[in-house]
């Protein structure tokens, strides 16, 4: 059996997202001991590690992430569609809003209230990318909710991308379902 090194434990409470107090507390031992531990400072007793370890596995298993999140089947729109494409799509679907997706990788959003602040008569012939907001979160597959939810504090939704392919979106509603 093969122990951990000071170093992948500190690295495995930062990919958890665990603080040195928390990790404490989840393994009941205390935050010096996990500090000590961590800085090579003094080597635990097996039992002690043992805790560590399960800790942070626990951690990690109870960890939601983004792919956990998201849907798959994104209803998107080009930005060179014209706006009322996107309003048909999205009264199709029962969205609010649409992702904008040009050769695979998201650009923008629309939303109902960006049509509806198109002040112009012919607005719905307009394309898109003439109404759109560019203003769009990405996250990594691997992003935490944490991470999700914090962007969901200013954005509308948050787009799931990896090697520059879009894979999903999450919205609020994504994350309510989730948490219930």
């Amino acid at each position: 059996m093969e122990l951990p090194t000071p170093e992948d434990l500190r690295e495995h409470r930062n990919r958890v997202g665990l603080t040195q107090s928390a990790l404490a507390d989840r393994a009941e031992v205390s935050q010096p001991l996990i500090a000590r531990i961590e800085s090579g400072d003094v080597d635990p007793r097996l039992s002690t590690l043992r805790r560590i370890v399960t800790s942070l596995d626990a951690a990690e298993g109870g960890i939601r992430r983004a792919r956990d999140l998201m849907h798959t089947s994104v209803i998107a729109i080009a930005p060179d569609d014209s706006v009322r494409e996107a309003i048909d799509r999205m009264g199709e679907e029962g969205y609010s809003q649409l992702p904008v997706v040009h050769d695979g990788y998201p650009v923008g959003v629309i939303s109902n209230g960006d049509v509806r602040r198109a002040s112009s008569e012919n607005a719905a012939e307009l394309p898109v990318a003439d109404v759109m907001r560019e203003s769009i979160t990405t996250v990594a597959p691997e992003a935490t909710l944490d991470t999700v939810d914090t962007h969901l504090d200013h954005h509308d939704a948050v787009i799931v991308v990896e090697s520059g392919q879009m894979l999903g979106i999450i919205t609020e509603a994504d994350v309510a379902a989730h948490l219930s």
